[in-house]
């Protein structure tokens, strides 16, 4: 062990306090997020009584941030490959907070939306830099656990977000939303900055790629993680390959082309569909049937889910392989749509049904999390992640409004749910053939840096010895 990387050494030994604290305010973040990306629904009804909206501007205005977050999340990833996940998640928090309190100034539809576009873009690179941090701090026994707990803070944030909505529009209109937004972002910044460290992955990269500085931050990492020994550094096998030729161009390239298709392939059909049942689930309950609070509720009902979905793959995937669990999550959800819009007309069934479904189809958005860091090396990992998740929100973005057409075209609700799924049943049978790399950036060095600690010869003789 004394010669293993110390990303070797984080992935193989218990997770420590420290592991699990960036974990929870990775976590945080999540919250946050969910919170922001949501607030624009919170507030429809009171936004669009104070500018005098119609429905289609609205629904500019309700795109707006996932339109931005498309953006963010495949934009950012070659500045977080290049120069750091760390320091590009801090910038990205600090857009989403101007975005936010922008947001609540704002007086007319195109000031608003083009704020709303800003604060997606931040939101996603949030969540693109997150997700690999947290990937990477995690050992490998609890990975897919922790990037579980970690998706699951954005359907809490949502919630918690929608049950302040109310008393915080009575009592500072509707801008209360995104000011409260935008204090919770600055706060969780000042939590970054003391809490969550630069990637093990990067540092090593720029140590290998000459920047002496890279040692230091090592060292005071593995003082934080209490890894015992001398701290060895190991470029990723391909680390020159990215810095070389263009990042989005080596996502293409004939050893990332196979993984990267299927991959963009998968978050597509996933989000398409997971966005169609969290859209749609209301209006079409009512068109089955039932009442207008009755389908909101069911709504409701399938968010909750969520909750259990995400800890419940998590905890499937740190005991099997996480692209097949996900399979078997799709597979179930395909399945369970089927039976929910078929039991609609009855409420104890659709809302049992609804829960169910909530389960499995955010535990597959859940996997998304955990299956796209694996996919890449180190040095490409942030662009490959965020890339992939700009797929995805391209595919939130369409799927509801194709069922709209759907529905003005005579589809009725049997037809759309069979429809989504059949297209999350394909996402089911790729995602076990997709490319793992989940080792790389651990065992495949073409060479490895041995760091010895700072400090006397007495110290690095104490560390030698397993003294942190």
């Amino acid at each position: 062990m004394e010669n293993s990387t110390l990303r070797e050494k984080n992935d193989d030994r218990p997770m420590s306090r420290y592991q699990w604290v960036i974990v929870a305010v990775a976590t945080m973040l999540m919250m946050m997020e969910g919170y922001d990306v949501q607030a624009m629904a919170f507030t429809a009804s009171a936004v669009t009584e104070d500018l005098g909206l119609t429905g289609a501007e609205l629904g500019f205005l309700l795109s707006g941030g996932l339109i931005g977050m498309a953006l963010g999340t495949a934009g950012v990833g070659p500045f977080a490959d290049r120069h750091g996940r760390r320091p590009v998640l801090l910038v990205a928090m600090t857009v989403t907070v101007v975005g936010l309190f922008m947001t609540a100034m704002a007086s007319s539809l195109p000031e608003m939306l083009a704020w709303r576009v800003v604060t997606g873009l931040g939101i996603g690179g949030t969540m693109t830099s997150g997700v690999v941090l947290v990937s990477e701090y995690a050992n490998s026994k609890y990975r897919a656990l922790a990037l579980s707990i970690y998706s699951s803070g954005f359907p809490i944030g949502a919630t918690l977000g929608g049950l302040a909505a109310v008393p915080l529009i009575n009592t500072f209109g509707w801008q209360g939303v995104f000011n409260v937004g935008g204090i919770a972002t600055a706060l969780a910044i000042a939590a970054v900055a003391l809490f969550i460290p630069e990637s093990i992955d990067h540092l090593a990269a720029k140590f290998r790629s000459g920047r002496k500085q890279a040692l230091q931050r090592a060292e005071q990492i593995a003082l934080r993680l209490k890894v015992d020994g001398p701290v060895v550094l190991s470029a990723a096998r391909d680390g020159g390959q990215t810095r070389r030729r263009n990042a989005y161009a080596t996502l293409l390239s004939r050893e990332n082309r196979k993984g990267t298709l299927m991959l963009w392939a998968i978050y597509f059909m996933v989000m398409a569909s997971f966005y169609f049942v969290s859209s749609w689930t209301p209006r079409l309950l009512t068109e089955t049937g039932l009442t207008a609070e009755q389908g909101i509720f069911g709504g409701l009902v399938v968010m909750a889910g969520g909750l259990v979905g995400n800890v419940l793959y998590g905890s499937c995937a740190a005991r099997w392989d996480a692209r097949k669990v996900m399979a078997c999550f799709a597979v179930v959800s395909a399945l369970l749509m089927v039976a929910f819009v078929s039991t609609a007309s009855t409420l104890f069934l659709a809302l049992a049904m609804g829960l169910l479904l909530g389960v499995f189809i955010n535990g597959c958005m859940a996997a998304l999390y955990t299956i796209a860091p694996m996919t890449y090396s180190a040095d490409l990992r942030s662009t490959g992640v965020g890339t992939a998740m700009g797929f995805g929100r391209v595919g939130s973005i369409l799927s509801p409004i194709a069922v709209g057409g759907l529905l003005d075209i005579g589809w009725t609700p049997i037809a759309l749910y069979v429809l989504l799924a059949v297209i999350i049943l394909l996402a089911a049978g790729i995602v076990p053939r997709l490319p793992s790399r989940q080792n790389a950036a651990g065992q495949g060095a073409e060479a490895q840096t041995e760091l010895p600690r700072a400090g006397n010869t007495a110290e690095r003789q104490e560390a030698g010895k397993g003294q942190p």
